[in-house]
C-alpha cells in the first residue's frame, strides 16, 4: 500500500526547516521525502500547501478516566483522588478500560497526537482497544498486583515498531511500599530498562516523603537506584537544587502537565529551570478526570506562557522549544527514535495542520503560531503508522464513533450508580 502526501509544507523536525515537497509512504513508513514525487500509489492526499509534522507525543495519560471528566471538579488533589476517584475505580469490571480507551484515543485524534505513555489498570484491555484504534501506545505499569516476571516478560518483547510497548513505573512514593520500590529498582537493573512515576507534585507530597524517610521524594528513588537505567517524572512542580543535579546525572526525564496541574491546585513546574539546566521536557494531558481536556494545544500554550509569568520574562520559553517538547522531547523520553521526525525509513506517524484556518493567517512564523494560536480546530489529519485515522473532522478507526461513545456512557452510569 502506497499513500502519497502532494503539495505540502514539511516541518521534519531533523531540522529546523519548513521545506515544501510530497512524502510517500509505503505502507505504514516513509520511503521518500522529495520535491515532487512522481509514484505511483494507491492513495493520493493533496495537502493544499498545509503543513505535515510529526504528530504529538502524550508523554503522561490516564487515557481511561475519561469517565470522571466534569465528574469531582473544583476540588483539591488529596479530596479529588481519595474521595472521588479512588470510590469509582474500586467498581471497575472487566472491559471497562477497555470500552473508555477508546473514547481517549479518538479525542488524542483530534488533538493530532499520535502516541500516549498511558498509565492505568487493566493493561490489556489498554492493549487491545490501542491495537483495534491503530493508536500507538507505551503501557506504563504501576499496580502493585503486577508480578515481576510479568513485567520483565512484557518489556522484554518491546519492539520499536510495535503499536503497544510496556515500561516499568511506580504509581509515586506515596503510594508505593519502599520494598515493591526496591523490587522495581532490581528490575529495572536486571533488564536495564528506565522506570517512569508520579514526583514533586504537591508540596504535602514532598513534605510528606520528608517526615516519613528524612528526604525528597527524587532524592529517595535515586538513592534506591530506581533510575539508574534512566526514565523521568510526572509533573516535577517541587524539585530542590540538589534533586535537578541528580537529575541530570540519571537521564532523567522531565513531564509536564500544566493544565492539570492549574486545575488541582499542584503548582507550577519551573520548566524554564529545567531547560537552562540542561533536562529533556516532554508535555503530557495527565487525565481527563483532572484536566479536563485532552488537548496537546492547551498544554503548549501554558508551558510557554507559564513561564514568561512565573519569570517575568517575556522572552522566556521560545515557542518553538514548547513545539520540539510536544514532539521531540517526548520521543527522546520514550525512546521513540522510529517516530520521532519524518524522514526516509520513520514511521509514518504524521499530522497535518491547517493553514488556512483563520488562527494560522497571515502566514509569519508557522512554528511559534502552532502553540500560541493553534487549538484542536487546525487539526486536518492525523496519520499514525501509515494510515489516516482522522481527516476533515472524521474518524476512520474501522468503528462506529456513536457505539463507542453508548458503551463508554453505560460503564459511566455505572461506577457514578
Amino acid at each position: 500500500m502506497k499513500t502519497l502526501l502532494k503539495n505540502a509544507r514539511i516541518l521534519t523536525l531533523v531540522n529546523d526547516e519548513i521545506i515544501e515537497g510530497d512524502i510517500l509512504i509505503t505502507d505504514n513508513r516513509i520511503t521518500k521525502i522529495e520535491k515532487n514525487i512522481k509514484d505511483k500509489a494507491d492513495k493520493v492526499i493533496d495537502c493544499e500547501g498545509n503543513l505535515l509534522m510529526p504528530g504529538f507525543k502524550n508523554v503522561h495519560a490516564h487515557t481511561a478516566m475519561i469517565f470522571a471528566r466534569s465528574y469531582a471538579d473544583d476540588l483539591p488533589l488529596h479530596e479529588w483522588l481519595f474521595d472521588k476517584i479512588f470510590p469509582l475505580e474500586e467498581k471497575f469490571i472487566d472491559g471497562d478500560i477497555y470500552h473508555l480507551t477508546k473514547v481517549g484515543i479518538l479525542e488524542y485524534l483530534t488533538s493530532g497526537i499520535t502516541f500516549a505513555f498511558d498509565m492505568y489498570f487493566h493493561t490489556e484491555e489498554i492493549k487491545q482497544a490501542s491495537e483495534e484504534m491503530g493508536f500507538r501506545t507505551t503501557i506504563l505499569f504501576t499496580s502493585l498486583n503486577d508480578k515481576v516476571d510479568f513485567m520483565e516478560k512484557k518489556v522484554l518483547s518491546n519492539r520499536g515498531d510495535n503499536l503497544v510497548n510496556y515500561c516499568l513505573g511506580i504509581h509515586a512514593e506515596y503510594t508505593t511500599p519502599i520494598e515493591r520500590i526496591r523490587e522495581i529498582a532490581a528490575l529495572s537493573h536486571k533488564i536495564k530498562a528506565p522506570v517512569f512515576t508520579h514526583v514533586g507534585e504537591t508540596e504535602s507530597e514532598v513534605q510528606g516523603c520528608v517526615e516519613r524517610y528524612g528526604k525528597t521524594p527524587l532524592k529517595l528513588m535515586i538513592e534506591e537506584g530506581l533510575f539508574d537505567y534512566g526514565g523521568g517524572g510526572f509533573h516535577c512542580n517541587y524539585f530542590t537544587d540538589e534533586e535537578i543535579e541528580l537529575a541530570k546525572k540519571h537521564n532523567f526525564n522531565i513531564i509536564t502537565c500544566p493544565c492539570s496541574n492549574l486545575k488541582l491546585a499542584s503548582g507550577i513546574a519551573p520548566i524554564a529551570k529545567y531547560q537552562k539546566a540542561g533536562l529533556n521536557i516532554g508535555i503530557g494531558t495527565d487525565g481527563a478526570a483532572s484536566n479536563n481536556a485532552l488537548d496537546m494545544f492547551r498544554e503548549m500554550y501554558l508551558v510557554s506562557t507559564l513561564q514568561k509569568v512565573t519569570n517575568k520574562d517575556a522572552a522566556c520559553m521560545d515557542g518553538y522549544d514548547v513545539l520540539k517538547m510536544a514532539t521531540l522531547g517526548g520521543a527522546t523520553a520514550l525512546g521513540l527514535d522510529e517516530c520521532d521526525v519524518l524522514a526516509p525509513g520513520k514511521l509514518a506517524d504524521i499530522i497535518m495542520i491547517d493553514l488556512k484556518n483563520p488562527a494560522m493567517q497571515p502566514l509569519n512564523n508557522i512554528k511559534k503560531n502552532i502553540v500560541y494560536a493553534g487549538s484542536k480546530d487546525i487539526v486536518k489529519m492525523t496519520m499514525i503508522n501509515g494510515k489516516v485515522l482522522y481527516y476533515n473532522k472524521e474518524f476512520f478507526v474501522g468503528e462506529d464513533v456513536n457505539e463507542i461513545y453508548r458503551k463508554a456512557q453505560e460503564v459511566t452510569d455505572r461506577l457514578k450508580g
